[in-house]
């Protein structure tokens, strides 16, 4: 037996885009706030409620959840993932967004490919390494690699 899928279509929707701002599509973007001078790669999703700051670039294949907020000049490299849903009851939330957590990227930070950014806060002048996972907040510029992420070296 086979039934007709659901089908939803995002594209770009209600999003508040500053001067000068690049999307590549396909790219899902929603409710969501990009600064002046930003790159969007494709296949990118960007959900409802997050803020994109100045000359920020968003590589390809990276997710961005809802209650993510990126300060100017940052760099999210290729497939990284933001995740604001940590299973703390031992399973997903689904959809009991008062278990969701806030996540907090300064300015002038990178984040390396495949990178993995739990809710936390990164500090400014931040570098994550290329498949790094972030669990915890990060309040000393340096460059943090690892699972789980950790000072590498201070900058």
């Amino acid at each position: 037996m086979s039934e007709s899928p659901t089908l939803k279509r995002v594209g770009i929707v209600n999003v508040m885009f500053g001067r000068n701002v690049t999307v590549v599509e396909p790219a899902n973007l929603y409710g969501c706030i990009i600064g002046d001078d930003c790159f969007v790669g494709p296949f990118v999703e960007i959900q409802a409620g997050v803020k994109i700051g100045h000359r920020c670039r968003i590589q390809s294949h990276s997710f961005i959840c809802e209650l993510v907020t990126l300060g100017d000049d940052v760099t999210v490299a290729h497939g990284v993932m933001f995740i604001n849903d940590t299973y703390k009851s031992g399973g997903p939330a689904r959809g009991d967004r008062g278990k969701w957590r806030a996540t907090t990227i300064g300015s002038h930070v990178t984040i390396g490919s495949n990178a993995t950014i739990l809710p936390v806060n990164i500090c400014d002048h931040a570098v994550i390494g290329a498949g790094a996972v972030v669990t915890k907040d990060i309040d000393k510029p340096g460059i943090y690699a690892g699972n789980p992420a950790r000072l590498v070296r201070a900058l």
